[in-house]
């Protein structure tokens, strides 16, 4: 019987141990918390639960991984400029209006063809499609071939190049992010190319190949 009272005692105590007795429980004599002992340790079973509980909130913010990744796949491959470095060496609307080669400055009518100009004697092909390459899927046979770089390297020509991009979008693109930037301390001019005859220019790309 004496042991058997407790345990009811107890049970009763565990359901209202939710009320604000129970600091009045927590604060009971040595003696008592002996005999039920069980009961303190319900109550710290109770918060360990809690605690556990609480901890599986944290490892949330793995969202944040999610969208770096996201942004890191947006991103060129490492072959070609990064659209950070292109704005890095680009120079603002104010600069550009400081040069005279930007002095009545018009992009022209929109094609998949654009024209730089203003390039310094060192840049080599190589250099101009480390820059417009990225707007290229090279996965892609037919953007693989409608890539076409022509620097003029003689006579009036020379400092200019016509440069074929897979589409209108990619070269609207292109000259939006790379107008104006210093290559080999020179800014380059970039506009739509003039060009009245895209599939002779194709083709004569393609004989080159």
């Amino acid at each position: 019987d004496v042991f058997e009272q407790p345990q009811h005692v107890g049970l009763k105590k565990i359901e209202f141990h939710i009320s604000t007795e129970i600091p009045a429980v927590l604060q009971m004599n040595s003696e008592k918390e002996e005999k039920n002992g069980k009961r303190v340790y319900l109550y710290a079973s109770t918060e360990e639960i809690n605690n556990t509980g609480f901890g599986r909130i944290f490892p949330a913010p793995s969202s944040n991984d999610k969208m770096e990744t996201e942004e890191e796949d947006d991103e060129i491959p490492s072959e070609f400029i990064s659209r950070k470095d292109l704005e890095k060496n680009r120079l603002s609307k104010e600069e550009m209006e400081k040069f005279s080669v930007f002095k009545n400055y018009e992009p022209g009518d929109p094609n998949c063809r654009i024209y730089v100009k203003n390039l310094a004697k060192q840049v080599q092909e190589k250099d101009l499609k480390f820059i417009f390459g990225r707007y290229v899927d090279f996965q892609s046979e037919v953007e693989r071939n409608m890539f076409d770089i022509r620097l003029m390297k003689e006579g009036r020509m020379k400092g200019q190049a016509f440069i074929g991009l897979p589409n209108e979008k990619a070269a609207a693109k292109a000259l939006k992010e790379a107008n104006g930037y210093v290559l080999y301390e020179k800014p380059m001019v970039v506009q739509f190319a003039r060009s009245a005859r895209p599939k002779q220019d194709a083709n004569e790309g393609k004989r080159k190949k």
